[in-house]
């Protein structure tokens, strides 16, 4: 299954940072910022391994996008495939995915209810309703919020409330509820701290 549905707090205090952006998350990292666990609190923390910091860039990749391990995987090779420096190709696969383009658009305070509301048939691409959280945009895609959600008040408490700038590469109409993929993200636009050398060469091994 590809959407982590455990403890969001726990996952964060491991890698050291807020991967889905919610307040909870917040506050246990302010609370208790060390590991979680029987040991966490007194756990060494001598320099850690190569290994280990690589391990650790590819979960905040993976839980922050909401992917599954073989999902992820298969979206790497990709990105080793297509010309480009393999570790912006992949990044720039994730931010195109319709569920992040949600979130990033201001219609979701986080990517998982981005990911809901693409999965309930919320959202069109081109004027087709899409329901396919993974589905990737291309350049001149234009994605809408649906006539009746448009209505819903937590669609428009999340247009009208969050402190989100839209990046860059898309643009958002006046009403702000239709955005356009106006070119593809290259990696200044995109702000995720992740460091993906460090998963390419985990995968290179």
């Amino acid at each position: 299954m590809a959407r982590y549905t455990g403890p969001k707090a726990r996952v964060s205090r491991r890698l050291g940072t807020n991967i889905w952006g919610t307040r909870g998350e917040t506050i246990a990292l302010e609370k208790r910022p060390y590991p979680p666990g029987e040991h966490g609190r007194g756990r060494r923390r001598g320099n850690p391994s190569e290994y280990l910091l690589q391990l650790q860039e590819k979960q905040k990749a993976r839980f922050s996008y909401g992917l599954s391990e073989r999902q992820f995987r298969n979206l790497y090779e990709e990105a080793q495939r297509r010309p480009g420096v393999t570790g912006e190709n992949m990044l720039r696969f994730l931010e195109l995915r319709l569920d992040n383009v949600v979130y990033r658009a201001g219609w979701a305070a986080t990517r998982p209810q981005a990911r809901q509301f693409v999965s309930h048939g919320h959202l069109s691409v081109n004027g087709k309703r899409v329901t396919i959280p993974s589905y990737r945009l291309r350049k001149g895609d234009v994605v809408t919020v649906g006539v009746k959600a448009r209505e819903m008040i937590v669609f428009v408490q999340n247009r009208d409330v969050l402190d989100r700038r839209a990046p860059g590469w898309i643009s958002l109409d006046a009403e702000g509820w239709t955005t356009t993929v106006d070119e593809l993200p290259n990696r200044d636009q995109i702000d995720i701290p992740v460091r993906e050398q460090l998963i390419v060469e985990l995968y290179s091994k």
